[in-house]
């Protein structure tokens, strides 16, 4: 039988209600088999993050300092779900055992890694499923990476089809044998890694939102819903800050074709988004989304003939790369170079830049422009629709928008545009208002 691997993000888990919200989900799908919870989120606002309380006990005992304040914060998180629950899970003894491990000198991969831990041990208990430690079957190698015989001995680990299985997120084993988190939002991956091993028909990411939208709903009052959108575009999109899913999350399940269904937890009577690795011939609408960041600043030199100077380019980028710097991107013409990075990576190394700039290359003008935002209209469906670009710049026209930047990729999946800062929301709600006219193919 397939199954399906569902991740449950930290607001899904933050108390005794979510968990049964959570039972009712898995009981309303038998094929739903394999749950990755994260560690217990915030339950309001003025509360503080559980994984940032794990942090600072361990911060507070490598100083020798006492660490009873947050421990108790942490301690009072488990045990009122589990009393809530009226669960027998043991939750006193396994927090006393940690509080002795953290102060024992407990490593801070380790102690961050307990917050998804304990309630992976709640939800199991919860749910009646069997225990999967990460400990024993997610490996990474000497490099940081997934080891891949990860996904044979998970999926041999979770073999049964009858049974459900519990995994939590966040964590696994290196190679000398020491825990070892992902980063930030790796539950996403722990996830998209049992979904893997277990050959999955579908990967649910289950969070507080009814997947994915078009636009910032900070700047673009009430944007459209993503109801499908390929690896691609949600890599581009991503990459230009739209929050929408954690980047090492999709590697795992891209490569095995296992589609993401984003879910909210608390709304799961809605379908969500669908992340898949090819779109069906005709879309709803040409693009995924507009996304963008602020606050770039743009290098640009001219010198006649540099052209015919061969390792021009090599050198100017082999500049950037001295300062350590990375570069987002590179337009260019016959006699003119420019290259754009992120203002917070330049920092105060633009004077030693331009220096270097003028003294290796010799150019006959070099400018910085400062207070650039970059914008990206994303679409697999803009390849095949004439007139796209046309309508970008229309829009921005219409809207006094004046651009500086025009790059598109050679794959047509994107257009990236940059205007000033200032001009920055103005532009995306310009954008998304032009690219949302429905494709008259598509079926009402």
């Amino acid at each position: 039988m397939s199954r399906i691997a569902c991740k449950f993000g930290g607001s899904s888990v933050a108390d005794h209600n979510q968990f049964l919200k959570i039972k009712k989900i898995l009981q309303a799908n038998s094929k739903r088999k394999v749950v990755v919870p994260s560690a217990p989120g915030k339950r309001h606002s003025g509360e503080a993050k559980l994984t940032d309380l794990l942090y600072l006990c361990h911060d507070l005992a490598q100083k020798r300092l006492a660490l009873d304040a947050p421990f108790t914060l942490i301690r009072e998180r488990y045990l009122d779900i589990e009393s809530n629950l009226g669960l027998k899970a043991g939750m006193a003894q396994a927090l006393e055992a940690f509080r002795k491990e953290i102060e024992n000198g407990a490593t801070r991969d380790f102690v961050a890694s307990r917050g998804e831990y304990l309630c992976g041990l709640l939800m199991a208990a919860f749910l009646g499923a069997e225990f999967v430690e990460p400990k024993e079957t997610i490996f990474f190698d000497k490099t940081g990476r997934i080891d891949p015989k990860t996904y044979d001995v998970l999926g041999k680990r979770m073999s049964d089809v009858d049974k459900l299985y519990v995994v939590p997120g966040f964590y696994g084993v290196d190679v000398k044998g020491n825990i070892k988190t992902f980063s930030r939002g790796g539950s996403d991956i722990s996830g998209a890694i049992a979904a893997r091993a277990i050959h999955a028909e579908l990967y649910e990411n289950w969070t507080d939102v009814s997947g994915l939208l078009m636009a910032d709903p900070r700047i673009v009052e009430n944007p459209h819903p993503l109801d499908e959108v390929s690896y691609r575009e949600i890599r581009e999109l991503s990459y230009m800050g739209a929050s929408v899913f954690h980047d090492e999350a999709i590697a795992p399940v891209r490569d095995a074709g296992i589609p993401i269904n984003i879910r909210n937890t608390n709304k799961p009577e809605e379908p969500g988004t669908l992340i898949v690795s090819k779109l069906p011939e005709v879309t709803k609408y040409d693009i995924a989304g507009v996304a963008g960041k602020k606050n770039f600043c743009m290098f640009s030199l001219e010198k006649t003939m540099m052209n015919k100077e061969i390792g021009f380019a090599r050198k100017m980028l082999g500049i950037f790369e001295t300062k350590g710097v990375s570069i987002e991107h590179m337009p260019s013409s016959i006699d003119s170079m420019s290259v754009v990075v992120s203002a917070e990576e330049i920092g105060d190394k633009t004077e030693a830049i331009l220096e270097d700039l003028r003294r290796i290359l010799e150019p006959d003008t070099l400018e910085v422009e400062p207070d650039l935002a970059l914008l990206a209209v994303v679409g697999e469906g803009m390849s095949h629709q004439v007139g796209t670009a046309a309508k970008v710049f229309i829009a921005l026209r219409d809207a006094k928008v004046n651009v500086r930047i025009i790059d598109q990729g050679s794959s047509e999946y994107n257009i990236i545009i940059g205007v000033d800062n200032s001009d920055y929301e103005k532009a995306i709600r310009a954008l998304y208002t032009a690219m949302m006219t429905p494709n008259p193919a598509f079926p009402a």
